[in-house]
């Protein structure tokens, strides 16, 4: 029998170990991991200063989703707080774009897991691989919240635990000198073959794109917070932590694997950290990397790719974003019928991988990039529209505020135009902002057919429930 449509029907199956993980597993994938390849290739050891700033932009942005969340948890998280704050229509337009920004990462770690796979059988098609994965992920999002949440607490857990032993050993070859890496490793391989930027300025701003794709993910806390317990408590500790983890997984693996192997060896469309084992030549290493890398982005497409759009389209079915049926719960507070639409849209990935193999992963990605600047861009203009009633005392103000606002709202927002200009900029790129612009096509005739059936549609309320006043900073 199905539960009320609302929040009350989801189940509190996430504790506090899985929400953290979560957090972590949702911005650890395959941009960081196979991504970061290409963008070596193209702009050398200056990657990790592209990672730093866009770490640093989009912390501001959790920043301030978190006072958001901290204000009222809303249905849908910053879906909610675009209706709130910017009308119904951003409510219904963030909704489904965040949707199919997580239908088409999903779509871009499932050839991912194709490309890792073919290390050991080459003779796998991606697109095979590609459809094995979704189909054992499906039937997990299937059972319950809890079984995904656990299966998503040990993912990470491998992600993490892999990450530290890889700057360790890094670390260790560094120091000691040990491995058939020992004798050229060394930190002046970060400036030591054409300088920190070898390619020059431009090419390091061309790596922005994929660089915004590896942190998606991030604002997955906010998606968790209708299924996670003791939410006053967890999700300003998961946003406080963002730093450390951007630190230690984005720039402390960069810096050790560019340290231990020169820069000139790694090349688009194979994990660097592979390559890198590879050539320290510990035996097995390559391969025990490779499998990390596997359940990276099997842990990203169970995080995001189904376990948020799922939620995402149970949220237009709540808000009257969509039909009803989508807001329905089973028995054991799974929106079933939502997973069933996001796993055949995802679908659409196993057909890519098997008509472009070769491009599916740039093509894929740059439309999630394109997709997340506008989400990500919502969320802080919500959080200006939100500071400006609560400083008016319209509302009550949170304790867990984003410092700085709103010119640090102003100084992100400016960051993500320039993002927008350089996905612009090369023609592989370019094609996310053509597939963007038919997206908001599809959304204006979307909420003009809602409008039109539904003549009383922007009185419907949002779905909110408060969470309280006293939250740790």
């Amino acid at each position: 029998m199905d539960e009320p449509t609302s929040t009350e029907g989801y189940q509190r199956g996430l504790g506090t170990r899985q929400v953290q993980m979560l957090a972590i597993g949702g911005t650890i994938g395959t941009g960081l991991f196979l991504g970061a390849g290409e963008n070596i290739a193209k702009a050398g050891p200056s990657l990790i200063l592209t990672y730093a700033v866009a770490g640093v932009m989009l912390f501001f942005v959790m920043r301030a989703l978190g006072e958001l969340l901290t204000y009222r948890r809303a249905e849908g998280g910053f879906a909610g707080y675009a209706r709130e704050f910017l009308g119904p229509f951003w409510g219904y337009a963030t909704t489904w774009t965040y949707w199919i920004i997580w239908v088409t990462t999903g779509m871009a770690e499932l050839t991912a897991a194709g490309k890792y796979i073919q290390k050991w059988w080459p003779g796998v098609e991606q697109w095979q691989t590609a459809l094995v994965a979704l189909v054992v992920l499906f039937v997990v999002n299937m059972i319950s919240v809890k079984l995904f949440g656990e299966l998503e607490f040990w993912f990470a857990m491998i992600k993490v635990a892999a990450i530290v032993m890889m700057i360790l050993v890094g670390i260790g070859v560094l120091v000691f000198g040990f491995s058939d890496a020992g004798d050229t490793a060394s930190v002046d391989n970060l400036w030591s073959h054409g300088g920190f930027f070898p390619e020059g300025l431009s090419p390091m701003l061309m790596t922005l794109q994929m660089v915004m794709f590896a942190y998606l993910g991030v604002e997955l806390v906010g998606v968790t917070a209708s299924e996670a317990k003791d939410p006053e408590k967890n999700i300003p500790r998961a946003i406080n932590a963002l730093p450390i983890r951007f630190a230690l997984f984005y720039l402390g693996s960069l810096l050790v694997i560019l340290s231990v192997v020169s820069w000139t060896e790694f090349k688009g469309g194979a994990s660097p950290f592979v390559l890198a084992f590879d050539k320290i030549g510990i035996p097995g290493g390559g391969d025990i990397v490779n499998f990390v890398v596997l359940t990276a982005a099997l842990s990203s497409c169970n995080a995001g790719g189904l376990y948020s759009t799922s939620r995402m389209l149970r949220t237009a079915g709540v808000n009257g974003d969509g039909p009803k049926a989508l807001a329905r719960l089973n028995g054991r507070g799974v929106p079933v019928l939502t997973v069933v639409i996001s796993a055949l849209v995802m679908g659409i990935g196993v057909v890519v991988n098997a008509v472009v193999p070769e491009k599916a992963f740039e093509y894929i990605t740059s439309v999630s990039t394109g997709g997340a600047i506008l989400v990500w861009t919502v969320i802080l203009v919500a959080h200006m529209v939100y500071r400006r009633r609560s400083s008016a005392g319209l509302l009550p103000k949170s304790s867990y505020r984003m410092p700085g606002a709103p010119y640090t709202n102003w100084m992100v927002l400016a960051f993500f135009v320039f993002v927008t200009v350089t996905i612009a900029w090369e023609h592989d790129t370019r094609v996310a902002l053509y597939v963007m612009a038919g997206w908001l096509a599809v959304i204006l005739v979307g909420w003009a057919v809602l409008m039109g059936t539904r003549p009383g549609r922007a009185e419907v309320p949002t779905a909110t429930e408060p969470v309280g006043e006293s939250l740790a900073d």
